[in-house]
């Protein structure tokens, strides 16, 4: 292992944390990135907001494996008590706005990238730093897909511990809408549309899907918000709520709609249908490389870029997810240096 590369990392990331990279925001940042994968001697590539870079001893007739990560952040809270862009260190941690998520996978992934093309290996390499992955944005790596041609596999960092996220759960956002009829709230008049939308949220909070999955278990229904009326002695004919739903590799999106739609009175309309559940096979020659090192399969109940590339993959980075959207983020810097180890024995050499 390189140790110069190692460092490059770190202070790559230290930089990444000190540009604010919001999702749809993160120009300066890709930019920056940008600048210094040309500085290391790779020919760049870009559109929009994502950069990557292929390994140097290209051959069409290999299979190709895509590393990617995302450089967009969430908004920092309220709550910090640390400045989110000030790469702070203490105690063997970097603090900072998508330091664990996904900043240490980025640098990590581009690490072990650098790494793995000192030397021929039996596949062709793509690295690649996204954009909107934490909004599921159109002009994320879904974009770019088309560039890099015939993917066999696909490793997408996101903070699990190093542990291998070898299922995840697909994502449905449903605009839901009951219909009533106005009325004075002092006599008896109209059709309460929150009553009507309470009994379709109580059939939602009952609603079970019988197909659950070994990997990522049944289908999860949750009402995340709510809304209607505008005076307090009018009788609403409108109750609007968001449903979150999350499925399972046992349904496609289409269908759990369907399941849905015709489970409640209210008007059901889905945002998106194309974050599908993902995976990889447990018998993969990757998962099974890293069953041999230690590392724990486990199926994923959050949804990253994986929805959106077309082949098989894996989930895998340093960081914990538990960290991810929180008050004085951080990373420790080990978990970067053992996530690049890692990194380098799943893939050095892998026949596919």
């Amino acid at each position: 292992m390189n140790p110069i590369y190692i460092e490059d990392s770190l202070a790559l990331l230290r930089a990444m944390i000190r540009i604010p990279s919001l999702s749809r925001e993160e120009k300066d940042v890709a930019d920056m990135v940008e600048q210094k994968l040309t500085s290391w001697g790779y020919q760049t590539y870009r559109e929009s907001n994502n950069v990557w870079i292929r390994s140097s001893r290209w051959n069409e007739e290999l299979p190709t494996i895509l590393l990617n990560s995302h450089v967009d952040t969430v908004r920092p809270a309220k709550a910090w008590s640390h400045d989110p862009f000030g790469a702070t260190e203490a105690d063997g941690k970097l603090i900072g706005l998508g330091s664990n998520d996904a900043g240490a996978s980025v640098v990590a992934l581009l690490c072990a990238f650098r790494h793995l093309d000192q030397k021929p290996q039996p596949y062709n390499l793509i690295f690649c730093a996204s954009a909107e992955e934490e909004i599921s944005g159109l002009n994320g790596v879904a974009s770019v897909l088309q560039h890099f041609g015939k993917l066999s596999l696909a490793v997408v960092g996101e903070p699990t511990g190093m542990q291998m996220a070898v299922a995840e759960k697909g994502l449905i956002v449903l605009d839901c809408e009951a219909k009533g009829k106005l009325g004075h709230a002092a006599r008896n008049e109209g059709e309460n549309a929150i009553y009507k939308a309470l009994a379709d949220i109580s059939t939602l909070m009952e609603l079970s899907l019988p197909k659950k999955s070994e990997k990522l278990g049944p289908v999860k229904i949750t009402v995340t918000q709510i809304e209607a009326g505008n005076q307090h002695n009018v009788v609403p004919d409108s109750c609007r709520f968001v449903a979150d739903v999350r499925t399972n590799e046992c349904y496609s999106n289409e269908e759990v709609y369907q399941i849905i739609a015709k489970s409640i009175e209210s008007e059901v309309k889905p945002r998106s249908f194309r974050l599908n559940s993902s995976g990889i096979p447990l018998d993969h020659p990757l998962v099974q490389r890293g069953i041999s090192l230690g590392l724990a399969p486990y199926g994923s109940p959050t949804t990253s870029d994986q929805a959106v590339i077309p082949c098989t993959s894996i989930k895998i980075g340093p960081g914990e997810s538990a960290r991810s959207h929180t008050a004085d983020e951080y990373i420790f810097l080990d978990e970067i240096r053992k996530g690049v180890e890692i990194y380098v024995k799943l893939l050095d050499q892998l026949v596919l």
